[in-house]
């Protein structure tokens, strides 16, 4: 076990020439509390969310059998005649299935593109609020497919996993930030989340991508941090920089992807960067290539106002924003159908 993440022991990533490097940070030193090692992992992480607001992270405890066994029953639903997953359609959003050509997400920065080339299973928020209203707009119950019927147990544990692995990434940023441990945490007592199974078929099944088509189209995230499980592939996930500009990420088969979405960013003042990031199409040298992508989305509390950390940690004060108010908007935004 690894007890520090100095640059003798903690591997990276350049992701350009000269560009910025993405850190794999071992948590199990930051999770058992030793004082010298946190103060490194606080700063490794500061600096690498700086440059492409991506880290990935091992020592999380997240069986792997899990995210596989995830994986396999999510597959025999996506594999089924899309007559029989019709039933369980949604829009942007809901819970359910996202068909083909439901989202595009390049919408979201204001880029007309093709739909994405992608299926999901989108769950969300497993308990009501007490407010009906905010019930109404962000709290509805999970459907869970009948034909894939081991599919939510697996889920549900792994949701209280990403839950407890949020906990400690947010606490770790705040002290990044030399902020108050709990800074981030308490606006978390009762978050919306969003959980996602991307499903990447090979054009057998979604045909030739058309000019400017991507299975995930160029965006940010929306919410506070992603936690990404992810499988490697040459039509697989690019990370976006200034020095480098599209470049492929590093994938590491034992760590979690993390990367800051716009609320994150805009609470640090951009401080730190939201990760631009897209997946590339199937390659016409592997067009048959299967992915399959497990993405939690890490969100606030309801009713959470974000507002930016005054210099000299934060860079630009941006007006406040409802936490809510923004994701909606920007849901809305990539909605296809």
């Amino acid at each position: 076990m690894r007890t520090s993440v100095s640059d003798a022991s903690t591997p990276d990533h350049s992701i350009g020439p000269g560009g910025p490097r993405i850190p794999t940070v071992d948590l199990r030193p930051w999770v058992s509390g030793d004082p010298v090692a946190r103060e490194e992992i606080a700063r490794t992480v500061d600096a690498a969310l700086q440059t492409a607001g991506f880290l990935l992270v091992t020592g999380h405890g997240v069986d792997p059998v899990l995210r596989a066994d995830i994986r396999e029953a999510a597959r025999a639903f996506f594999r089924l005649p899309a007559e029989v997953k019709q039933p369980y359609a949604v829009k942007v959003g809901g819970r359910g299935w996202l068909g083909p050509g439901a989202e595009a997400n390049g919408y979201s920065e204001g880029t007309e593109t093709p739909p994405d080339l992608k299926e999901s299973l989108s769950f969300a928020t497993h308990e009501p609020f007490d407010d009906p209203e905010v019930d109404a707009e962000w709290y509805a119950p999970n459907v869970w497919p009948a034909e894939a019927p081991g599919l939510r147990a697996l889920c549900e544990e792994y949701l209280a996993r990403m839950a407890e692995l949020e906990n400690h990434v947010l606490a770790l940023l705040g002290e990044a930030l030399g902020l108050e441990p709990d800074f981030f945490t308490r606006h978390m007592d009762h978050p919306t989340y969003g959980f996602n199974i991307n499903w990447y078929p090979g054009t057998e099944v979604i045909g030739e991508p058309e000019e400017g088509q991507f299975r995930i189209g160029p965006h940010t995230d929306f919410g506070t941090v992603t936690i990404l499980d992810r499988q490697a592939g040459k039509g697989g996930l690019q990370v976006y920089t200034d020095e480098g500009g599209w470049e492929d990420a590093p994938f590491d088969p034992e760590a979690f992807t993390i990367n800051i979405g716009d609320l994150m960013a805009r609470w640090t003042g951009d401080r730190w960067r939201s990760g631009r990031h897209r997946v590339l199409p199937p390659p016409a040298d592997a067009p048959a290539e299967e992915l399959m992508s497990l993405v939690y989305f890490g969100e606030c509390t309801p009713g959470t106002v974000v507002e930016s950390v005054p210099a000299p940690v934060g860079r630009v004060a941006h007006e406040p924003v409802d936490s809510h108010t923004y994701l909606r908007a920007k849901l809305d935004s990539i909605t296809v159908v």
